[in-house]
């Protein structure tokens, strides 16, 4: 559980790091990258953690990299939605639902 927390927290990191920009188009592309690297680098902090924890306690690569990407697309789900003004639409949920189904498949023994 832990390691899912600091993936949560991690990505919330990430997402911003990445797409914040967007909605500041007057911000000259150089400082644009200077800040995102400034916030990744707390993305780091915790995603390094986050991935050593999980190794060490039953993941394996594989199972860690299919559970950061449902964190992801959960993380950047509510970022659109939320600060980036976009519309959710069901095709998304499909989506989800067949990642979800990858999760299961990659953790069933």
């Amino acid at each position: 559980m832990r390691t899912i927390l600091l993936l949560f927290l991690s990505n919330i990191f990430m997402t911003f790091a990445w797409y914040w920009h967007l909605t500041h188009k007057e911000l000259v592309l150089w400082k644009a990258i200077l800040i995102s690297w400034g916030i990744a680098f707390f993305e780091y902090c915790l995603t390094v953690p986050a991935n050593r924890w999980g190794y060490t306690h039953g993941f394996n690569g594989f199972q860690l990299k299919m559970t950061q990407e449902v964190v992801t697309l959960v993380v950047f789900s509510f970022f659109a939605v939320l600060y980036l003004k976009e519309p959710f639409h069901w095709r998304y949920l499909l989506g989800f639902a067949l990642l979800l189904a990858a999760v299961y498949v990659m953790f069933k023994k």
